[in-house]
């Protein structure tokens, strides 16, 4: 099926990877770091940029455990570090959906209480549900009546609470739905990441677009994201920095503008050796089966009317005389001519 945002087509079996850059609270509450982010992610090539919208006492209890790393994010309850980073509102996130288009990047932020969910409906093309909110099946409810393109992270999730939220979004008469692979764990270890899911679930969900949000700390050669697009991810989200540096619970384990550059580039590589899917000789080969195959060669001087024996025979490039496969049909032939050692042998000389 087809998956639209923004009159950008997304496939299960295209060529085209559709790029999030999650910026989520990255930009500390400054709108100019904010607008910067946005700007460097569209030079950069990602197809969009995604914020979170929260205010932490809508989000979490004062009594909410941390549980992530905390040598990287030192906050000991998720309030807290809610806290730090819910100063944007709807004000701030029109300014930033007009940048976007300025940009030429497509804004999204992922909302995280009904109100904020009503007022990003109006600025953005599609939402992006948090993995934690699969099972928050009101939240679902509401966004998925808005008829706009619904990304849902499954991290953490089984497939029968993958098929309930689901069954909850289609309910709303919104079968626009995509699928991430997500491994709810901050950073996500490379052993941890089990990138097969991603064929599982399109497996699973043939009518849908499956893809994947990766919280791996990133290699030069951005390896795991890459390899999830291999595996068939058409939407893959990764958060975003302008500087891994940084203190914070998503600095570090982020990819920043240059590893957009590389995994972009990966992506252009990747296309371009897929090529064709029927195996049949290429054009560009036709001077490697002419010169680069063998063919029957006398292996010693071989006068007229004699009868050829396979010792006379030996195969040599290049391949414009008779194939050795045909070795059988030569043997026991009479030659015509006079013919010398080292000699590409052809049918017109028997």
């Amino acid at each position: 099926m087809e998956f639209t945002i923004n009159n950008q087509t997304i496939t299960r079996d295209g060529d085209f990877v559709y790029l999030i850059a999650e910026a989520g609270v990255n930009h500390g509450g400054d709108i100019n770091v904010a607008k910067e982010m946005i700007k460097k992610a569209a030079e950069a090539g990602a197809d969009a940029i995604k914020f979170q919208t929260y205010k932490a006492e809508k989000l979490a209890s004062k009594n909410s455990p941390a549980y992530w790393d905390q040598t990287k994010e030192k906050s000991n309850s998720q309030y807290e570090l809610f806290k730090k980073y819910d100063f944007f509102w709807e004000e701030e996130y029109n300014e930033l959906a007009n940048y976007c288009k300025e940009c030429g990047i497509d804004f999204m932020s992922t909302p995280f209480d009904s109100e904020s969910a009503e007022f990003l409906n109006k600025i953005m093309p599609a939402f992006k549900i948090a993995s934690a909110d699969l099972t928050n099946h009101p939240f679902l409810k509401q966004i998925a009546s808005y008829d706009k393109p619904v990304i849902l992270s499954t991290g953490a999730s089984t497939i029968g609470e993958i098929d309930e939220a689901v069954k909850v979004i289609e309910s709303q008469g919104n079968s626009k739905i995509a699928l991430l692979h997500c491994v709810l764990s901050y950073p996500t270890k490379d052993q941890d990441a089990h990138l097969n899911m991603i064929k599982h679930l399109k497996e699973i969900y043939p009518q849908y677009v499956v893809g994947y949000s990766d919280h791996t700390v990133p290699d030069p050669a951005l390896v795991t994201i890459t390899t999830s697009a291999f595996l068939g991810a058409k939407i893959i989200e990764k958060h975003y920095t302008l500087d891994k540096t940084l203190e914070g619970n998503d600095h570090y384990h982020a990819m920043d503008p240059e590893d957009i550059k590389v995994f972009k580039n990966n992506m252009k590589i990747y296309n371009q050796i897929l090529g064709q899917y029927n195996k049949e000789p290429l054009e560009s080969e036709k001077q490697a089966i002419k010169f680069a195959r063998r063919s029957l060669v006398a292996a010693t001087d071989i006068e007229a009317g004699t009868e050829v024996t396979k010792d006379m025979l030996t195969w040599k490039r290049p391949g414009t005389g008779i194939s050795p496969k045909n070795i059988d049909l030569v043997i026991g032939r009479k030659v015509l001519v006079d013919i010398k050692e080292d000699d590409i042998l052809t049918w017109e000389v028997f």
